[in-house]
């Protein structure tokens, strides 16, 4: 009798999680060959490295070069199985069917990609197991069903490895079904490139804000629990492209994000001071 008044869910369009122009990126080492390595041959992936180093920008770049659907899921604490595998919705009289984004990435294909994986709920994480081995399945246990992932469907994490506590951090057995690519800092060169790009300073005020990370960079563990992020220097870079006073651009992109610490933001500033 339930079954009588369940309805399927609604035709989803993938192509509004396609990717319609191609993202910058610049390669660093054999990043590009392994992710297509991996895709080719069904391995799940983990892009592990520091906030902003490019881990999301990378991703997006493959699944532009490689044609894929990406379904991106920004992890968190109150993250609950069902809200990416899917659950049952009141609809009228009835009830309906609406998948999660692992199940619509799984069932149609595509990039199901869960960032900073580590923020969810260990019991959560726990449902992506079946995809990660020769089995790719998904059990739908709210509908008795069994998904079998597309030949095209790929699972990936983002894992920040500085987040990583006592109680938050990812099982061995989560970490063992993955092959892992880790990421970092561009070079200076690819650093200085990468903002001049995206912000459009000129190359002086670009070797200024890396020399400036550098610097704050140098300085975590000692006060500081990440380094200024590329990202950072991105946003640094916009405010002065469009006349904001140099120091003040790096006051509020590069410190302010960092560190709430009076004395700390003190001795950022004196860092800024020193190079602009």
């Amino acid at each position: 009798m339930k079954d009588s008044i369940q309805r399927q869910t609604p035709e989803i369009n993938m192509q509004d999680y396609r990717i319609e122009s191609e993202p910058y990126y610049l390669p660093v080492q054999d990043e590009v060959e392994l992710f297509t390595i991996a895709y080719e041959n069904r391995l799940p992936l983990m892009l592990k490295g520091p906030t902003g180093c490019g881990k999301t920008r990378f991703l997006s770049y493959m699944a532009y070069k490689i044609g894929l659907p990406l379904i991106t899921v920004a992890c968190h604490e109150d993250l609950t199985a069902s809200d990416l595998v899917g659950r049952y919705l009141l609809d009228g009289n009835t009830t309906r069917w609406q998948d999660g984004p692992l199940s619509l990435a799984v069932r149609h294909g595509g990039i199901c990609y869960l960032d900073e994986v580590v923020e969810a709920r260990k019991d959560t994480t726990v449902v992506i197991h079946p995809l990660t081995d020769d089995r790719r399945v998904l059990p739908l246990e709210k509908r008795g069903q069994i998904l079998e992932a597309t030949d095209s469907f790929m699972l990936a994490l983002s894992y920040n490895p500085g987040y990583q506590t006592v109680l938050k951090d990812l099982k061995q057995s989560t970490k063992q079904r993955f092959i892992t690519l880790d990421f970092d800092y561009p070079s200076a060169d690819l650093e200085n490139e990468i903002v001049m790009h995206e912000s459009g300073v000129d190359p002086k005020v670009a070797s200024a804000l890396r020399r400036i990370a550098e610097k704050i960079r140098g300085l975590k563990d000692r006060g500081l629990d990440e380094g200024v992020s590329t990202r950072l220097l991105i946003y640094a870079g916009v405010l002065i492209k469009k006349g904001v006073a140099p120091r003040r651009a790096c006051s509020v992109a590069l410190i302010r994000p960092i560190t709430d610490d009076p004395e700390i933001q003190k001795t950022l500033e004196e860092v800024v001071s020193s190079i602009l």
